[in-house]
């Protein structure tokens, strides 16, 4: 894959940014360099810290309001990453609605929103405005997930057949569940896997939850297209070890995905020769052989950039991509979101029981 850079573009999105904290000057504002994006104006609260991004990064103007921002600069896309109002809500959801009614596309950060209920009101606001909201669920867009997409849906590995996904992270005690301060960081984290999951393994019909009594939890899946799976959210892993670990099984043959930089596709092929108990040696055929893949960090490539293992390059270019299109997103959408946010509804249940996530809902 060959990158162009900001400057190659011959064409770029005219795009605003709401939101100049730690997260977005980390990660977000520096893709706009593989991006094709032309920084009008950049928006926070605190109008100093504004200023400073704008300095770094090339924003033509400042503001403190962006409804003011919005009017005035009219762009095409808005660039969202805000935290969380003093109740723990994401603020994504009515930022997002005021900028598509100011005729905008929108990228917002993760979560976006704590409710099934205002997932749909975007929606809504999406179709009656003909603007489209892309989501940051970075894990889409990870290479290593991208590569393992790639390989399992290749006609020889046949139809998914199981799936396991591991992710830490607790899930707080049904009392508390009902209380959107305590809950906030299991739904800043739950889409993670979650979303991975959906992009490998498509909707999920039903889940059962057990919970441990420190708050992790292993899920058994069912998703529509008769696959099964379990997502394994322990609580209480030694610090520092590798937070994640997918395998995808087909029909044959399996990719098992570690730590998100190695990917190991394990090939349909003959057990070695001599059969069981009589076969002196362990290796099979050369072309049924495991194919491993991962970055290596010694030279200045993009490839072993964290902003692009990590997706966020990915799927900021991706965004921009889609605008200029004048096409919805198909990987990080508002549907996405849409399932995710009923996973975490069913997890505020009480765990034990087989609850349904895709059906005939409005």
């Amino acid at each position: 894959m060959t990158i162009q850079y900001n400057q190659d573009s011959p064409r770029r999105v005219r795009l605003a940014a709401i939101g100049c904290g730690g997260h977005a000057i980390r990660n977000i504002f520096p893709t706009h360099v593989y991006a094709p994006v032309d920084l009008l104006a950049v928006c926070d609260l605190d109008r100093a810290r504004a200023e400073h991004c704008a300095r770094m990064f090339g924003a033509g103007r400042v503001y403190s309001d962006y409804a003011q921002m919005l009017r005035e600069q009219r762009p095409e896309a808005v660039q969202v990453v805000t935290n969380y109002d003093a109740q723990g809500f994401p603020r994504y959801p009515q930022i997002a609605i005021d900028c598509m009614r100011a005729g905008c596309h929108v990228w917002i950060e993760k979560p976006p929103a704590a409710s099934v209920a205002q997932v749909q009101e975007m929606i809504r606001v999406s179709r009656e405005t003909r603007r489209f909201v892309a989501v940051g669920f970075k894990k889409m867009f990870f290479p290593a997930n991208v590569k393992a997409k790639e390989i399992i849906s290749r006609p020889g590995f046949g139809p998914l057949s199981t799936i396991t996904a591991r992710y830490p992270q607790g899930l707080p005690p049904l009392s508390e569940r009902g209380d959107q301060a305590r809950i906030r960081g299991f739904l800043d984290h739950m889409v993670h896997p979650w979303s991975v999951l959906r992009y490998l393994a498509g909707p999920t019909r039903s889940i059962y939850v057990q919970r441990a009594a420190n708050g992790g939890t292993i899920t058994s899946i069912q998703f529509v297209n008769g696959a099964v799976g379990s997502l394994h959210m322990p609580q209480g892993a030694g610090i520092g070890a590798p937070l994640e670990r997918t395998e995808i099984v087909g029909s044959g043959g399996s990719v098992v995905i570690d730590n998100n930089i190695r990917v190991t596709f394990y090939r349909p092929g003959s057990a070695p020769e001599g059969g069981y108990g009589r076969s002196g040696n362990f290796f099979g055929a050369d072309e049924a052989a495991a194919v491993t893949w991962e970055p290596e960090f010694s030279l200045g490539q993009l490839y072993n950039k964290a902003i692009f293992l990590l997706g966020y390059a990915p799927e900021i270019r991706y965004f921009c991509q889609c605008v200029l299109d004048n096409r919805a997103p198909e990987r990080g959408n508002l549907e996405d979101a849409l399932e995710l946010l009923r996973i975490h509804e069913a997890y505020r249940q009480p765990e034990g029981q087989c609850l349904e996530i895709t059906g005939d809902h409005s």
